[in-house]
């Protein structure tokens, strides 16, 4: 048995996955990213591969810690990937958003496959069914959205999602739940009717903590996966460590 330590640190939270073979069996909650706090996580999981998915400036003490006990691979412009990307800059693509794409050829190979991540941003990420990343659209996510209508006025409070809201807001709270969560769903299904119209033997993933609310509340036919960014990186994985 094969076990693959994958990380991925995001502007919200640090988080990794454990997958034996090609298995995915749990989700890791990091505190931090010290070098103690991935040493111990190391000896707890003896994986012998790793790879690390990270969208800010982490510790790069930990870097030689895990190619040091582990067959270790850093995701970046550099990765040997399943995809082509004929866009401007290949090197601007963030690191999740590559894994992201990896596991939309990886598990729904020779489609057009538009995959949602719903995260501190939400991205909108298109691969054709020739498995080229052609690119797609960043948004604000829905704690950015709040916030910053809290922040920019004066007046205006910070609520909290809640899934039971009336579309139709009634008082300041439900008009800002309203204008966000709804705003959200009408944007993700105005996206999917653009491509939806443009391509045929097409495809949508939404992975990210909230992904399985909107799913529900779209008229397609829609896979809703949270573990989706950790299989690419799984993917990827299996392709840069040998």
């Amino acid at each position: 048995m094969t076990k693959t330590l994958c990380l991925d640190f995001g502007n919200t939270r640090l988080k990794a996955a454990i997958f034996e073979n090609d298995v995915f069996k749990e989700e890791l909650a990091l505190t931090d990213d010290s070098n103690e706090s991935i040493e111990k996580l190391l000896a707890q999981q003896h994986p012998q591969k790793t790879i690390l998915s990270s969208v800010i400036n982490h510790n790069p003490g930990i870097e030689p810690i895990l190619s040091g006990k582990s067959s270790f691979h850093k995701l970046s412009h550099l990765t040997k990937i399943n995809f082509t990307t004929p866009v401007g800059k290949p090197e601007s693509i963030g690191a999740d958003r590559l894994a992201l794409v990896a596991a939309a050829v990886h598990y729904y190979p020779g489609k057009n496959n538009l995959v949602v991540g719903l995260g501190s941003c939400i991205t909108y990420n298109f691969i054709n069914q020739y498995h080229q990343f052609l690119g797609g659209s960043i948004s604000p996510g829905m704690e950015m959205r709040f916030k910053s209508m809290h922040e920019h006025t004066a007046l205006l409070p910070l609520v909290q999602k809640e899934w039971n809201f009336p579309v139709i807001g009634y008082d300041t709270k439900t008009n800002l739940q309203s204008g966000v969560i709804a705003g959200i769903t009408y944007e993700i299904g105005g996206f999917i009717d653009y491509y939806a119209g443009k391509y045929s033997n097409f495809n949508v993933v939404l992975t990210g903590g909230d992904s399985a609310y909107f799913a529900g509340q779209l008229k397609y036919r829609i896979f809703a996966d949270l573990n989706f960014l950790f299989k690419g990186l799984y993917a990827l994985s299996e392709t840069n460590n040998h």
